[in-house]
């Protein structure tokens, strides 16, 4: 794994240099938007809804809209002085017993791995927090947002999970819960009895996500089955009637051109298939099917690098 943040844990005149790291990484099935007639990848490029010009990253600014339609832009200089703890410090709030804090607040989880010699700390921390039964309560600031988290023991390793604010959780406000429902006690002591005989302890690996491998093996199965899409190189840049041309291939010039390079190494490589009879339909097909996931370019990643602020973070979630 790869440490996605560097700072320490601060509690009372006790300081922990820590590495954090994700703790939780997603495996979902990720498909693109895609022109169906040639497979061609759909790409999104940034306008502005007044004059409809396109707009490039350094031009653009964050904006708040208030209740009556107005927008606020705001500078950088506005940000300054907010009361935000240190940006490299997880500062411990109190310690509180571990069943008092509802999982419902909790958002996202890392793992803490003490940097250079901090070990001992490290595992006072731990054995003071396993001892106690406590759960602490810090808060931090990632990726630029304080954030409120729990501080908690799993296994031999510190974990932090973030946590939502208490007024970004619904109160459960459900009406039909407020009549009087009468419950037989022999009803509830069946109940009881097939809860029980579905008890077990819980073992998370025993589950596996049906759907995904189902979904995989229909992919698959189509890649098989010479459905695959070998798609073309971007499209030449169009001339917007405003005198602006929205230019892609010009940042993306040298991408493409390893792009087919590395196409031309693969074509050379591979052996020819050997001659067999086949359908006429299935004819146009007998080369090796190319995935369209599989060939998204350098060209597309060096674009998506061009929109985006640097921030480390863990694997990205393509949608």
């Amino acid at each position: 794994m790869r440490a996605m943040w560097k700072g320490a844990v601060a509690f009372g005149l006790v300081n922990v240099p820590i590495k954090l790291y994700a703790a939780t990484e997603d495996h979902d099935v990720r498909f693109h938007q895609v022109h169906a007639a040639d497979g061609g990848r759909i790409k999104m490029v940034r306008t502005c809804s007044v004059d409809g010009h396109p707009v490039e990253y350094k031009d653009l600014a964050k904006g708040y809209e208030s209740e009556s339609g107005q927008t606020i832009i705001m500078e950088e200089s506005d940000f300054e002085g907010l009361p935000v703890p240190g940006l490299r410090e997880i500062e411990v709030l109190e310690f509180v017993p571990s069943d008092q804090v509802d999982p419902l607040l909790f958002d996202k989880s890392y793992y803490l791995e003490p940097d250079g010699k901090a070990i001992k700390p490290y595992v006072l921390l731990r054995e003071a927090l396993e001892q106690t039964e406590r759960t602490a309560i810090v808060r931090v600031v990632l990726r630029n947002k304080s954030q409120l988290a729990a501080l908690r023991v799993r296994g031999d390793v510190l974990v932090m999970q973030t946590m939502l604010w208490p007024d970004e959780v619904r109160a459960a406000e459900f009406d039909v819960l407020d009549d009087a429902i009468e419950v037989r006690p022999q009803e509830l002591a069946m109940a009881a009895s097939l809860i029980e005989s579905l008890s077990s302890d819980f073992d998370p690996t025993e589950y596996t996500d049906d759907y995904r491998a189902a979904l995989l093996a229909v992919i698959e199965s189509k890649l098989e089955g010479g459905e695959g899409v070998t798609t073309p190189d971007s499209a030449p840049a169009k001339d917007t009637g405003d005198g602006l041309v929205v230019d892609l291939m010009a940042a993306l010039r040298e991408s493409v051109e390893r792009t087919k390079a590395t196409r031309a190494e693969a074509e050379q490589a591979a052996e020819p298939a050997p001659a067999k009879a086949a359908p006429k339909k299935r004819a146009a097909a007998s080369a090796k099917p190319v995935s369209t996931t599989a060939k998204k370019s350098t060209s597309t990643k060096t674009a998506e690098a061009d929109a985006e602020p640097e921030k480390a973070k863990p694997r990205r979630r393509t949608a």
